[in-house]
């Protein structure tokens, strides 16, 4: 049974108005309830019950009540009589609703392709779509089965379409360089393509761990795709979901199956994967340079830290030491450093390590930290870092950080 309705619910959509009563003055019994319940479920869902089933109980007790017939006639009501049959046609008189048609679904379906199938994939959000519009034209919805030869060709109409405006807007040219990915290559085709040497095998690659040679790959892998040259607005009116389903399909698919489609297809499929590629390896380069100058500063860190913890050996009570030096010095102001101030604090050593304590805290230690990232950055990062920042734009609405868009400026020059 359908689930009960709450009191505003069943107020609003099984109230009988006047000119709703005037349609049931020639009918008694189960066919005057059968009639009512069926009239208001039709403006209610948009649609015929199939039966009692399709019905809330206190629906029918509450239309029941209006019409003075009691409920439990309801189960009298043949649902498939010729009666009920000509009550559906009075119905759709007075409502307006129609079965529907070829031309409904004609209709329909070009409505789907040219709208809601552009931009959603999904057949059960179109199907979805597609009985709102049947709501508000006042068609009955066609069943399940017609529902789906109407959703299928639907989507595949407005994909073939958008294949062949995304080929549109591609130049011969590109168009050219971007099938060369997937050119037949001969008897050892299949063996080349699964290759790491093919071109879009490194394309659809995954970079490797943070390193010089990763950064190397990652940038070679940027500048492939820039060089085929691909309109930026390939893609503007098609949504972002259905783009990265299309580089989904091309990141699969071997190059032999590809080759398969026709070729608004594979054009589109191969745009999308170099589209989506070429900002998923700019967001690897930036994760990279954040990464690298990290590990740049890390180890540099590291290696300053572990060299002055070898030579540092704290030195406790150092007013007393002062003090000491004090006194010994103003006894014997004219004395001898060695034969004075040594003494008094304890020997050379002290005095040693008092130095490297001093060192290790001031600006001797950023120092010696800025002389090791620059070794580290000149003698292995260098040539790695200047492609990566070469292939990268970087750009800042905010002033505050000019001075290091022009470093990066100047760099690159």
């Amino acid at each position: 049974m359908a689930p009960a309705l709450d009191l505003d619910e069943l107020v609003e959509y099984f109230t009988l108005h006047p000119d709703e009563h005037d349609q049931l003055r020639n009918k008694t019994g189960a066919t005057r309830l059968g009639f009512a319940l069926v009239l208001k479920h039709v403006l209610w869902q948009a649609r015929f019950p199939v039966g009692i089933s399709d019905l809330p109980d206190n629906a029918i007790e509450f239309v029941a009540r209006q019409v003075g017939v009691p409920g439990t006639e309801m189960g009298s009501y043949d649902w498939n009589s010729r009666q009920s049959k000509r009550h559906r046609t009075e119905i759709r008189e007075a409502t307006g609703f129609r079965p529907c048609s070829v031309a409904d679904a004609d209709t329909l379906t070009a409505w789907l392709s040219e709208g809601i199938a552009r931009t959603d994939r999904n057949p059960d959000l179109v199907r979805e779509h597609l009985l709102a519009r049947c709501r508000d034209d006042k068609i009955e919805p066609p069943t399940p089965e017609r529902i789906g030869r109407i959703v299928g060709p639907a989507l595949h109409r407005a994909e073939q379409r958008q294949h062949i405006e995304v080929r549109d807007r591609i130049p011969s040219a590109v168009a050219g360089r971007i099938l060369a990915l997937i050119e037949h290559l001969g008897a050892e085709d299949e063996v080349a393509e699964g290759s790491d040497e093919s071109a879009l095998a490194t394309i659809r690659s995954d970079p490797g761990n943070v390193s010089l040679k990763t950064t190397t790959e990652e940038v070679d892998k940027l500048k492939a795709v820039r060089a085929i040259g691909l309109p930026p607005q390939v893609f503007a009116d098609v949504a972002p979901k259905i783009v990265n389903a299309w580089r989904a399909r091309a990141a699969v698919e071997a190059p032999s199956h590809l080759r398969l489609h026709p070729e608004q297809t594979t054009l589109s499929l191969l745009a999308a994967l170099l589209y989506c590629r070429e900002r998923e390896l700019t967001d690897t380069l930036v994760d990279l340079l954040i990464a690298t100058v990290q590990r740049i500063n890390a180890r540099a860190d590291k290696k300053v830290v572990d060299l002055f913890v070898s030579d540092l050996k704290k030195v406790s009570g150092k007013e007393n030491i002062l003090y000491k030096i004090t006194e010994a010095v103003l006894e014997e102001p004219d004395g001898i450093v060695r034969d004075v101030v040594y003494p008094a604090v304890g020997g050379m050593d002290t005095l040693t390590d008092l130095l490297h304590e001093y060192k290790a805290k001031g600006s001797t230690f950023r120092q010696h930290k800025q002389r090791v990232f620059k070794a580290s950055y000149t003698n292995h990062y260098r040539r790695g870092m200047i492609d990566l920042i070469s292939a990268l734009e970087f750009r800042s609405t905010n002033t505050t950080h000019r001075p290091v868009l022009d470093a990066l400026e100047l760099i690159k020059r």
